[in-house]
């Protein structure tokens, strides 16, 4: 029997005050690893199909890996960044002109991040006061929504469903709601359900924003890979600068997944209010790091040839899947697919798709991700291990072999 430390009673309320690592939930993820390794230790000659990764398989190119070692042995990068070194605020700037035509003042309209997940934690403490709200999609990526609730406010769910082409009905938002919400939280190309923002639903975001005083932070992670036409930025649209931030990655387009390095930009005020939260925060990215992502910046090629190959894999996922009876499309961006879940293999009724994503991985070792907070779906990532495209074949065939002997129904 495990005895309580004697400060067990001292835990902040925010994280579960005294039954704080006394909860026997399990997050999904953690039911995914756990399944994982039982599929590969009762079936050891049965290879895993993973599709449950979402990060990118490839290293950094290589002309970025050669800055970062030569930035590296530099000794003025030795020390604290803080909120960043101009070079990257530059190449970051010159990389919104290039790509969407947006002008930026890489002085007071940009600062560096450590990867976005810390700047999706800093913006709410930026703005949250308790029983303030923050208007968060979902599915979707949960940090800015937990440390809204860490900070004594609120969190509204807006569904991406399916009929609504998984934009978030802002039209529906109760006005008490509505009254006390200062932040609305977006994310295209969307994460996991793969959609692509238009002109339209932006400039309906900025006239909610603008109606009801919110600001609004986009999560631009994906928005070198989209497929559908050329990317669209949040600060594309007049306006958009008024009333928020976008904020960007270098993980997905540059595969820097593990460099961790992104960017606020947008309005001045909303970026220095981050900044002066950042300072107190961190002391910045490793300057060797920054220096090679500025390379990275202002290089076209990367993003273009990163694109190239995981939106290959996603024609060839899709064949594959609808081989077996799933109705899925290539999405508009990012590299997961999302699709509704099966029902039932065979005689094996489904709840959710929770049920079905562990049926899939115990029976067949075949690993994709459930979500179920705006029906059931599956999501399944592209950026599984291959070196060539003779093995991404290989692994389609598999793939359509063993779920074809599932019995899927829909």
């Amino acid at each position: 029997m495990s005895v309580d430390p004697w400060f067990q009673s001292l835990f902040a309320e925010r994280i579960g005050g005294a039954n704080y690592g006394k909860s026997d939930a399990i997050y999904k993820f953690e039911k995914i690893k756990r399944a994982k390794r039982q599929a590969l230790a009762e079936h050891p000659e049965r290879k895993l199909l993973d599709f449950g990764i979402g990060e990118n398989d490839d290293m950094a190119d290589e002309s970025v890996r050669a800055s970062l070692k030569a930035e590296a042995d530099k000794v003025e990068n030795r020390g604290y960044a803080d909120n960043g070194i101009q070079n990257y605020k530059d190449a970051a700037a010159e990389f919104m002109k290039r790509q969407f035509g947006v002008t930026l003042d890489p002085v007071t309209e940009i600062c560096h991040c450590i990867g976005s997940k810390p700047a999706y934690a800093m913006l709410p403490a930026c703005f949250i006061n308790p029983g303030d709200v923050t208007l968060m999609t979902v599915p979707g990526y949960p940090v800015a929504g937990t440390w809204t609730k860490y900070l004594g406010g609120d969190v509204h769910r807006l569904p991406l469903l399916k009929e609504n082409g998984f934009f978030p009905d802002l039209a529906g938002i109760p006005a008490d709601v509505k009254k006390r919400a200062k932040l609305l939280v977006i994310n295209y190309p969307n994460s996991p359900t793969g959609a692509v923002a238009t002109k339209d639903f932006y400039k309906r975001v900025i006239d909610f924003a603008r109606t009801n005083e919110i600001v609004v932070v986009q999560d631009a992670a994906h928005i070198c890979l989209s497929y559908q036409g050329e990317p669209l930025s949040f600060l594309q649209i007049d306006g958009a600068k008024d009333v928020g931030v976008e904020v960007h990655s270098m993980s997905k387009g540059f595969n820097m997944i593990g460099w961790r390095l992104g960017f606020v930009a947008g309005h001045p005020k909303i970026v220095q209010a981050y900044a002066d939260v950042k300072d107190n925060s961190d002391s910045g990215q490793f300057m060797a790091i920054q220096h090679a992502a500025a390379a990275a910046l202002r290089n076209p090629a990367i993003p273009v040839a990163v694109k190239a190959k995981y939106e290959r894999r996603l024609k060839k996922l899709v064949t594959a899947l609808k081989a077996v009876g799933f109705q899925c499309e290539v999405p508009g961006g990012t590299y997961f697919l999302y699709t509704s879940s099966p029902k039932a293999a065979g005689d094996r009724k489904f709840a959710n798709a929770e049920e079905a994503s562990q049926y899939l991985i115990h029976e067949q070792s075949v690993c994709c991700v459930p979500w179920d907070d705006a029906g059931s779906f599956l999501r399944f990532s592209v950026t599984y291990i291959a070196k060539d495209e003779a093995e991404e074949d290989a692994l389609m065939a598999e793939t359509m072999n063993r779920l074809k002997g599932m019995k899927l129904t829909f």
